[in-house]
């Protein structure tokens, strides 16, 4: 598996560790160690996935997340964050700027380069297209073949995992599926993240998705469900 990766790490022992594992998996790998030369690859390159940490000399990796995700060229990159910042409200903010993944150093190369490859599998295959290359539901309308979602016919912007986590949840409607099925079908790691995770992605999900929205159901302890069919009542 080849890609373009963008490390973005300023402790340059893990930075050199790290990318030898990952070139030696096949990934084109770029290294900087602040957040202005990360965003000056970007600007210069497109990039498939970046690792990215949270403490850099410059800036808050936070707003480098925040920035990469506000920019059209860049806001369906994948992003890994890892970082030594390991408590639940900074993984919670991680992932609700719109980092698809998250690890904690001191981290196994092994299990990040593994995340890597995960992400960039997704990235390349898409949504599964099982039932034709698009599909409607309501005012809902995916089409898979060009990775593009529609809402009363205006465009939204997904990442690429919130894609496949609609399109997975919509084919499966009205089927309840647990967080942790949803962990180890749309994430493809299992029980790797949290469960929480889930719960941040489906809400973020649920405010790009507007009047949507109302078509992913809550089912109290154990996960979510998509709607039988449009006009099926609240009932969750």
């Amino acid at each position: 598996m080849t890609g373009r990766l963008l490390l973005v790490e300023d402790e340059r022992d893990v930075a050199t560790i790290l990318a030898f594992n990952l070139r030696a998996e096949g990934f084109d790998v770029t290294a900087v160690e602040t957040a202005s030369d990360a965003f000056r690859q970007v600007a210069a390159q497109k990039f498939d996935l970046v690792i990215l940490d949270l403490m850099l000399p410059d800036a808050s990796g936070l707003d480098v997340c925040r920035r990469l995700r506000s920019d059209v060229q860049t806001r369906e990159m994948p992003i890994l964050i890892a970082s030594a910042r390991g408590e639940e409200v900074d993984r919670i903010v991680g992932l609700e700027l719109g980092a698809e993944d998250y690890v904690v150093k001191p981290y196994s190369v092994r299990e990040v380069v593994l995340r890597a490859r995960k992400l960039m599998s997704r990235r390349e295959t898409g949504p599964r297209a099982a039932s034709g290359d698009s599909v409607s539901f309501g005012v809902l309308t995916i089409d898979r073949a060009a990775h593009r979602v529609f809402v009363e016919g205006k465009e939204v912007s997904l990442t690429a995992l919130e894609l496949r986590l609609l399109d997975m949840l919509l084919e499966r409607k009205n089927r309840t599926q647990s967080r942790e099925t949803l962990l180890m079908d749309v994430w493809q790691l299992n029980a790797a993240i949290e469960t929480r995770t889930v719960d941040t992605h489906v809400k973020r999900l649920r405010e790009k998705l507007g009047v949507a929205a109302s078509y992913i159901r809550t089912v109290r302890g154990i996960g979510y469900r998509f709607a039988s069919s449009p006009d099926e009542p609240m009932g969750d």
